[in-house]
């Protein structure tokens, strides 16, 4: 575990490296000048360059890249060319709503998918499996806001259970994690299906059926734990994602996460924020996988025996 856990490290490292080099040159080569969006339309050329010396886009490309790993050694992931403030800072402020947002959306995407997806494969080819199979094809291939307008409409300004926008209170977080929770848990559903309908033709299902066993205990028992592995997989890309936030999500119901910063900082052009919410994203991804791998043989013990 030891060996794996360095080597993952190790991993971890050159990944989040590659990312950060990927990103600095996409965003270098778009068309839009950092400088010119600060300075403003009526700023003279010597406005410009003086702005651009200060931000040190005046520099080679090289050099610039250089000058951020540097900082990103020491913790610093710089400082935002329009709000004048620490990047750190900026994202450790957002970083409680999309936690909350985070583990909200899997929760429910995880229940729903696994409660759905057993009932399918339970009732393979059946009218219950069609229907949950259609339901998730619908799931996952509605667009984020036509999702979250239905929700806001029908639960927030006809019925008037939840409020339309905010962050704060339990009431707020239950429709975005529900919109994001559809959209996820058709994936899930379709995944602990294929799972499960493997695990159930296996000999000690067979076996466990002979000895008279209930179904509902071979099912959850025997069954559910070895269908497991793929959803935690899932679940560690998830984190990632959602760490990076759902930008159409958190756009439609105001919520306060780094996606929204993120969004904001893409407008502007402000390559500090971008670069901070993409590896802090790109870290989430990496540390889900990690946690992923982990757990795996605790749930699966013949991993650890490979």
């Amino acid at each position: 575990m030891a060996a794996l856990l360095a080597r993952r490290l190790a991993q971890s490292v050159l990944i989040l490296l590659g990312v950060a080099a990927i990103t600095f040159l996409l965003l270098y080569a778009l068309p839009a000048d950092p400088a010119v969006l600060i300075a403003g339309r009526s700023a003279t050329p010597q406005t410009v360059a003086n702005v651009r010396h200060e931000l040190g886009l005046d520099l080679p490309l090289p050099l610039q890249f250089w000058h951020y790993l540097a900082g990103l050694a020491q913790g610093d992931l710089g400082r935002s060319y329009t709000q004048k403030t620490e990047v750190a800072a900026l994202i450790a402020a957002r970083l409680p709503a999309t936690l909350i947002l985070m583990a909200a959306g899997i929760a429910v995407e995880v229940a729903l998918g696994l409660v759905f997806g057993v009932i399918a494969a339970v009732r393979r080819d059946g009218p219950i499996d069609r229907a949950v199979m259609m339901l998730s094809f619908v799931g996952v291939s509605a667009p984020q806001f036509v999702v979250a307008l239905l929700l806001l409409y029908v639960f927030a300004a006809t019925l008037g259970w939840f409020p339309m926008s905010g962050f704060g209170t339990p009431a707020h977080v239950v429709l975005p994690a529900l919109t994001l929770g559809v959209l996820g848990a058709g994936w899930y559903a379709r995944m602990v299906r294929s799972a499960m309908i493997d695990v159930l033709a296996q000999d000690y299902i067979r076996t466990a059926n002979a000895k008279g066993l209930s179904a509902p205990r071979v099912v959850l028992r025997h069954a559910l734990p070895n269908a497991l592995l793929p959803i935690i997989a899932m679940i560690g890309i998830d984190i990632g994602q959602f760490m990076g936030g759902v930008v159409v999500v958190e756009a439609v119901y105001g919520w306060p996460g780094i996606g929204q910063l993120a969004w904001q900082a893409i407008q502007q052009v402000d390559i500090p924020i971008i670069m901070g919410v993409t590896l802090v994203s790109a870290l989430a991804i990496v540390l889900g996988n990690l946690v992923a791998d982990l757990v795996a043989p605790l749930v699966d013990p013949r991993i650890r025996a490979r």
